[in-house]
């Protein structure tokens, strides 16, 4: 099974600095599919140039609808659609993703019907199918399998980690999630887990920034999981390879990549990827690797193991 997983944002939340990292959304491209996870602010922008055509968009998933996740999903579709889509695009995402998928589209209504009338397109309104799900699997047709996990990000309730299975490759994606051993026998046995982390020091210095500090220090520490926290859950998955990813914080000058990996190494020795926006690791044979080695940090003798 060959194919790509290109992390498109790697930050941690919505807010976006100059130069910095933008906010969460993926790209898989497994047997054939197109696949969107969480449309952050900059996810078509990321699309574009990761070489996608906006016309080839296929199928979506939205972990939970905060913000960094959700924020461009409508500007994505349309966006796609004013650059030719023509062809049916399924969305699936936790309770409410109707409901802001139809504020969107009467937000946008006379765009639309504009569009529609002078420029002959097909209605973007009838084109979009949206599937709301929970636990459970998601999608069990054409060879791709896709699995949900409920985990624990208070005060959200409908979030969810995604396992995608195709052809003998699996990719779990852990979504926003304080530490939750769960999610292991969930990601047993695959080839990538991409999980959320978070480093402590930098949440000092992240909660001293902001006027709410001590409210933000309780929510991130309730919320989501320390780098050595999600290293713990790739080793009880024995999972091919960890990338840590919705990083916090992710545009902190005094934290470096090495930083993570002292970090994640306390509880997981094997083959790491410390995201960056724009990152591709590609899947062929029995091998996942990456594609830029500059963003690869494991065991260097087997860059590819």
């Amino acid at each position: 099974m060959t194919g790509r997983l290109v992390l498109l944002g790697t930050k941690g939340g919505p807010a976006i600095r100059p130069g910095g990292p933008w906010p969460t959304s993926t790209l898989l491209e497994l047997g054939g599919r197109r696949i969107v996870i969480d449309c952050g602010l900059g996810v078509t922008r990321g699309l574009t140039y990761a070489g996608l055509s906006l016309k080839a968009l296929d199928l979506v998933f939205v972990t939970h609808l905060h913000s960094d996740h959700v924020l461009e999903l409508g500007p994505l579709i349309h966006t796609a659609w004013t650059a030719g889509l023509a062809t049916p695009v399924r969305v699936f995402g936790p309770a409410g993703l109707n409901r802001y998928w139809q504020g969107f589209v009467q937000a946008l209504e006379f765009d639309i019907e504009t569009r529609i009338d002078d420029e002959g397109r097909p209605d973007l309104r009838q084109m979009v199918e949206i599937v709301e799900f929970g636990e459970g699997i998601v999608i069990g047709d054409g060879g791709l399998e896709v699995r949900a996990l409920r985990v624990d990000h208070p005060p959200v309730t409908e979030c969810f980690a995604l396992r995608f299975d195709c052809g003998g490759t699996s990719v779990v994606v852990s979504a926003d999630t304080a530490f939750f051993p769960p999610l292991a026998e969930f990601s047993r046995g695959a080839d990538v887990l991409v999980h959320e982390a978070m480093l402590a020091a930098g949440v000092e210095r992240l909660v001293a920034r902001t006027g709410n500090g001590a409210r933000l220090r309780e929510h991130l520490m309730a919320s989501h999981s320390l780098a050595e926290e999600a290293g713990t859950i790739a080793a009880r998955a024995g999972v091919r390879r960890l990338v840590l990813n919705h990083l916090i914080p992710a545009d902190d000058a005094e934290i470096g990549e090495a930083d993570w990996i002292e970090a994640v190494r306390k509880t997981w020795p094997g083959p790491l990827t410390i995201g960056r926006d724009g990152h591709v690791l590609s899947f062929g044979g029995d091998q996942v690797g990456n594609r830029e080695d500059r963003h690869e940090t494991g065991n260097a003798e087997e860059p590819n193991a």
